[in-house]
């Protein structure tokens, strides 16, 4: 139960995070966005790294641990990208689907897929499918959801690794799978945005919420982290991914956005799918 409930605070953290990431890349840009969330973050983990004494875990979790940090901010970028140019109350439903990726391997680890999670993955799928269907003159258009929904498929396929590689590198340590994956990662976003000679200043407002949303995702990797050290890594993944809900109900009551009865239903289905696979 414990478990459960570290992955559900971590979703609705994942959300807000999420959404509010989402707006500033759009007047800010993907990249700096980026930069400020991990960069905030490694700065608070790291703090709280000396002042405990961690050490480092072995080679099997630090490896692990990068290459969570790395698969998560390939997921974020497109994430991120996809949230500034699409409709955020689909692109984030479609992008929690990669939590198929760590149910399979729970499963081939030992955990065994009850009835109603095999329905759930199907249903998944079919909202998924719901989801992404355009209207017409969206198509003819060339409207910008069609790249959102690739970009989201994409940040699903990193995010599914992420849950993975997450769940050994927070058996050797939590801090350490939060750091770790943020070292490695900033300097190549610091890299590009150098060589694009792109701003990474914003303004002072900015700044402090950017800084806030770097602590909110911290929070909820370290709730996640803490989830898969409690509990099966097929339902705490699953559970962990239901951060589209907080995120569509942002959407709604502060962008006011507006979906198609047919993406709405998708929406809810996708969900559903999800609740269905972690009550499995």
């Amino acid at each position: 139960m414990a478990a459960i409930a570290y992955a559900l605070l971590a979703s609705a953290a994942w959300g807000v995070a999420d959404f509010s990431a989402g707006l500033k890349s759009r007047r800010l840009g993907v990249l700096p966005v980026l930069l400020w969330v991990e960069a905030s973050g490694l700065i608070a983990i790291m703090i709280v790294t000396a002042a405990t004494g961690e050490p480092l875990p072995g080679t099997r979790a630090v490896i692990a641990s990068v290459i969570a940090g790395a698969a998560g901010f390939t997921a974020l970028g497109m994430f991120y990208k996809a949230l500034s140019i699409g409709t955020m109350s689909i692109v984030a439903p479609i992008s929690a689907t990669g939590v198929t990726l760590p149910v399979v391997v729970g499963l081939a680890s030992g955990n065994t897929l009850t009835a109603i999670v095999a329905v759930g993955l199907v249903v998944t799928i079919l909202g998924v499918l719901a989801a992404s269907r355009e209207e017409a003159h969206e198509l003819q258009e060339g409207g910008p959801n069609r790249s959102a929904i690739f970009l989201a498929l994409g940040a699903a396929v990193g995010f599914g690794l992420y849950f993975v590689f997450a769940d050994i590198g927070a058996d050797g340590s939590v801090l350490w799978l939060l750091a770790l994956g943020r070292i490695f990662i900033l300097p190549p976003i610091i890299t590009i945005l150098a060589v694009r000679k792109v701003p990474v200043v914003p303004p002072v407002r900015d700044r402090w919420q950017l800084i806030a949303i770097g602590l909110c995702d911290l929070s909820a990797t370290a709730l996640y982290g803490v989830a898969t050290t409690r509990g099966a890594l097929a339902i705490v993944a699953v559970i962990g991914s239901l951060y589209p809900v907080m995120t569509v109900l942002l959407a709604w009551g502060v962008v006011g956005e507006r979906i198609s009865r047919l993406q709405f239903a998708g929406v809810l289905t996708a969900m559903a799918g999800v609740a269905m696979v972690s009550a499995g």
